[in-house]
């Protein structure tokens, strides 16, 4: 069983390794329309986090994030963009847990799960690491404590 899992790992950071971030359409708190392949930082990391409002694990990584998120920010200068895939029952409540939290990450929205498929992103919490050049270059599934330093090493390591 373990082999299994290792092997569709590995198929998967072969799959999404150093590959371009996928042209999808989604929308933010505000209903702005923001193409993911077109979003910039400059040159600098982003971290994409893929969340839900009813996932536990996710809103703690985020949270723990969000503890250290102004000190990556000035160091590496990197952006979190935290991708809700609250479908439509779940959605309405995404904007007020964000507000209770104070996250100052960019939000979007991918109700369809359509971003979700194109990153094959089978469960969450899943996070991105993208590089200054747009391409993904490291991903983690799932959240236990201690793994935000794991993250930020590796952001550390691609902001040089």
């Amino acid at each position: 069983m373990n082999k299994f899992f290792f092997s569709l790992s590995l198929s998967l950071i072969i799959s999404i390794g150093y590959c371009q971030l996928p042209n999808i359409n989604l929308k933010d708190l505000n209903g702005v329309t923001k193409n993911l392949s077109k979003f910039s930082n400059n040159g600098k990391p982003i971290i994409i986090s893929f969340w839900a409002t009813w996932c536990k694990p996710c809103k703690l990584e985020l949270n723990t994030i969000a503890e250290n998120y102004d000190d990556w920010t000035k160091e590496t200068g990197v952006k979190l963009i935290a991708v809700s895939i609250d479908d439509a029952r779940s959605s309405s409540r995404v904007e007020p847990y964000i507000n209770a939290q104070g996250w100052e990450y960019l939000i979007l929205l991918d109700p369809n799960g359509d971003l979700k498929r194109a990153m094959n992103v089978n469960n969450v919490p899943h996070t991105f690491l993208v590089a200054g050049n747009g391409k993904i270059v490291w991903n983690h599934n799932n959240y236990s404590p201690g793994d935000e330093e794991e993250l930020y090493e590796e952001l550390v390591k691609i902001a040089k």
